[in-house]
């Protein structure tokens, strides 16, 4: 098994976690993101999106960093991870949703401004940050787990990025349930922290 990833990537670094928790065994395969590989022609037949994750296990190759969480999960987790009743699987497929959303548009692009210089208004990306926060935060109250009463797929794909909030200038603390879950993911056997960077509030 094969995950193509870069180290700064929350989304990559999602995939690389859930890899962990599973106690799978797995290369990782660098693709330099600053060197634009994920473009390369190689890499394309691959993923023709040009992007990291991308999960390769004995034949099957799986882009996307959701999918490979669903993937995974399916394959060689248990059903709590992905629960398979209609309600726990949609709870599930909101927050991943969520994740592929608000969550990239908020604190993923405020943190890429401040770690890339992109040419995008970080007002409106912190401002996006602070508003899906305080919504994960009130889904939180009263629970552990974002998705049902223990730890889900979901919980894996919003960690990263809500983590590494600061470095985008996204104070984490007026969420006080989101510090508490964000300790409780990290408590969880075979947890792989995500790369920190000297940027933003983490300066």
């Amino acid at each position: 098994m094969k995950l193509y990833y870069h180290p700064i990537s929350g989304h990559a670094h999602r995939a690389h976690l859930f890899l962990s928790l599973l106690g799978l065994d797995f290369e990782l395969v660098e693709v330099d993101l600053l060197k634009a590989e994920q473009k390369t022609e190689a890499f394309l037949k691959l993923n023709p999106f040009g992007q990291v994750p991308v999960l390769e296990d004995e034949g099957t190759v799986i882009a996307d960093s959701n999918a490979i969480l669903v993937y995974l999960a399916a394959r060689y987790g248990d059903a709590r991870w992905l629960p398979q009743d209609p309600v726990g699987a949609a709870a599930v497929q909101r927050w991943l949703s969520v994740a592929a959303g608000e969550i990239a548009s908020g604190p993923a692009t405020a943190r890429i401004i401040n770690l890339f210089k992109k040419p995008l208004d970080p007002a409106d990306a912190i401002a996006r940050a602070h508003r899906i926060l305080g919504l994960v935060d009130s889904s939180l109250a009263g629970k552990d787990w974002i998705a049902a009463a223990w730890p889900t797929i979901a919980d894996v794909a919003l960690y990263s990025y809500i983590a590494r909030a600061p470095e985008g200038n996204v104070d984490l603390a007026p969420y006080a349930n989101v510090t508490s879950w964000l300790a409780r993911v990290e408590a969880l056997p075979r947890f792989l922290p995500f790369i920190k960077s000297p940027v933003g509030l983490a300066a």
